[in-house]
């Protein structure tokens, strides 16, 4: 077995990369994170409207945002029988915010894409960014994995800023 992408994508939404990317960029997420056991990973491509019930439904935040996490399972789970597949959990991506929150940020929307959907998948295996030092280390690691990713420009390093509690647009 190997892992598993439930990619779906909201009626007229699009991502600005390929589903074959999206999982290629997950595979070697996971397998740079050293996750040794399969997983289950749903990503969701939604609009504005839908990452606004998800962010209020979920975080008490009555807004849209780029990207939501929601985590079922971790891999070294003592309770996982042995060969057992790691339910991950969610990313849910919103592209239409995701492209308007690049063009601020002077990059590409595929580029900011990949960046969030690395950021997503780093805190289902339990990154945060809440405190400064968690911050440091989960943008150091994003930094490490965009490197190895396709790109459309040069990989500047990541600033989280905007992802600390309080500052969503």
């Amino acid at each position: 077995m190997a892992n598993e992408y439930d990619v779906t994508a909201e009626e007229g939404v699009g991502a600005p990369i390929t589903e074959d990317e999206i999982r290629m960029d997950l595979d070697r997420v996971l397998a740079e994170e050293g996750v040794g056991r399969d997983c289950l990973v749903s990503i969701s491509i939604v609009g504005d409207e839908r990452i606004r019930q998800l962010n209020a439904e979920w975080r008490g935040r009555d807004a849209a945002t780029d990207v939501i996490s929601l985590e079922c399972e971790r891999p070294d789970d003592a309770d996982l029988a042995p060969g057992e597949p790691c339910e991950l959990g969610d990313v849910v991506l919103a592209p239409g915010y995701i492209a308007r929150q690049a063009t601020r940020l002077g990059t590409t929307a595929a580029d900011e894409f990949r960046l969030l959907l690395v950021h997503g998948v780093l805190h289902l295996l339990g990154y945060d960014h809440l405190e400064d030092g968690e911050a440091e280390a989960m943008e150091a690691r994003e930094d490490a994995l965009l490197a190895m990713l396709p790109h459309d420009g040069a990989v500047r390093p990541v600033t989280l800023t905007r992802h600390r509690e309080g500052v969503d647009e």
